[in-house]
């Protein structure tokens, strides 16, 4: 009987479901994340009787097939790359993107990876880093004794030292586009990196055509609409405990089947 192995299917499916929501759940309130949905794809079909054979000597055909399918497989995680509400925090070292594009970060390795989490700080020796040390790039550092940090809309980092009236030029803030945003490959501690599927990164100023600007004193938070995970977490659990009644059936079934003298 195909039921037990289909509905098995169907409740693995729902457990990488259920996982997903979970995780979105959980990251309600992390800075920048973006909310991700499971994607299934139906397995592989068993043809009993082929649509289109013919069914008499007159030449009659069948309009229709008999296909039986064999179950559901998890087809991918999609990232949903919408825009999270912008926090005021009045923090001049905190970045918010209001638009399309990532900062960029350069790892130990010498590698990038790419985040929407301005939380920047300083580091010792003045650079402009994540929380977790890694410098922001372009590196842009900040002079010592200065009283204020000033980033404009269009990633322009001026600082004003001492009791000088006149601001500092410290350098320019890009951010990186990608072709597939759904194709980066997520890493952890708020960082993506670049695949094939994601194309290479295309570097640009804020405020360019198709990338998005600065807001300083604002971060970005998390895209997740806890309502609709809580109904899709209702869904999933519906959908796991109809594929286990099916089991349940399946086996109740062929108990019957095996009783029969």
């Amino acid at each position: 009987m195909r039921a037990l192995g289909i509905a098995a299917t169907g409740m693995l499916a729902q457990q990488t479901n259920v996982d997903v929501i979970s995780n979105n759940i959980a990251n309600a309130n992390t800075t920048g994340f973006k909310s991700s949905r499971a994607a299934f794809q139906d397995l592989v079909y068993q043809t009993m009787k082929r649509e289109g054979a013919q069914t008499s000597d007159t030449g009659t055909e069948r309009p229709v097939g008999l296909d039986v399918g064999l179950g559901v497989q998890s087809a991918g995680v999609v990232r949903l790359n919408t825009q999270g509400g912008l926090v005021q925090t009045n923090n001049q070292l905190d970045l918010a993107i209001d638009g399309k594009g990532y900062f960029a970060v350069t790892m130990p390795d010498g590698s990038l990876a790419y985040t929407r989490a301005g939380t920047f700080q300083l580091s010792s020796t003045g650079q402009i880093v994540t929380l977790d040390g890694y410098e922001v790039s372009p590196g842009v550092t900040v002079p010592a004794n200065t009283t204020k940090i000033e980033i404009s809309q269009q990633g322009v980092v001026q600082a004003y030292v001492e009791n000088n009236p006149t601001p500092v030029d410290l350098g320019q803030l890009t951010m990186a586009t990608f072709v597939n945003e759904a194709g980066m490959k997520p890493v952890g501690n708020n960082l993506l990196q670049a695949t094939v599927a994601s194309g290479d990164a295309i570097t640009a100023n804020p405020g360019d055509p198709g990338v998005g600007i600065l807001r300083q004193g604002y971060l970005e938070s998390s895209n997740v609409n806890i309502i609709q995970q809580i109904t899709d977490l209702i869904s999933a659990q519906r959908a796991y405990e109809m594929n286990s009644k099916a089991i349940e059936t399946a086996d109740q079934m062929m108990s019957a089947t095996n009783q029969i003298k």
